[in-house]
């Protein structure tokens, strides 16, 4: 089978990209980009598994990061929450896979907000 065009597979990530952030899965979107582009069609699944790990922690990290130091007195907009939330969502079920698939109780470094107690 012959190798799918560079351009073909711009558009084919592309309109994946577009679908999973319509689902509001905006890191799988970035993650299925980076699978994609850069990670050998080859690739053993340990390393697949090991590298799409890698990506989710990183998002989890940042996204946390963000909420705790967020500026309490900047109102966001009803779609800035939308968007927040989705993310959100998708990183605690990601996070909840991961735990499931490794045996892991409890939870990892969590962050408290002192406004509203919320964890992050």
């Amino acid at each position: 089978m012959a190798e799918m065009s560079k351009i073909k597979k711009a558009q084919l990530v592309k309109d994946v990209t577009r679908k999973l952030v319509d689902e509001d899965r905006l890191i799988e979107a970035g993650w299925i980009t980076l699978k994609a582009v850069y990670i050998h069609p080859e690739a053993p699944p340990a390393q697949i598994e090991a590298m799409r790990n890698a990506f989710f922690a990183g998002a989890q990290h940042l996204f946390s990061s963000i909420m705790v130091m967020m500026d309490p007195e900047i109102d966001p907009t009803t779609k800035d929450l939308s968007r927040m939330q989705a993310i959100s969502d998708e990183l605690d079920a990601f996070l909840k896979e991961f735990k499931e698939k490794h045996g892991i109780a409890g939870d990892f470094v969590t962050f408290e907000d002192e406004d509203d107690g919320t964890t992050h």
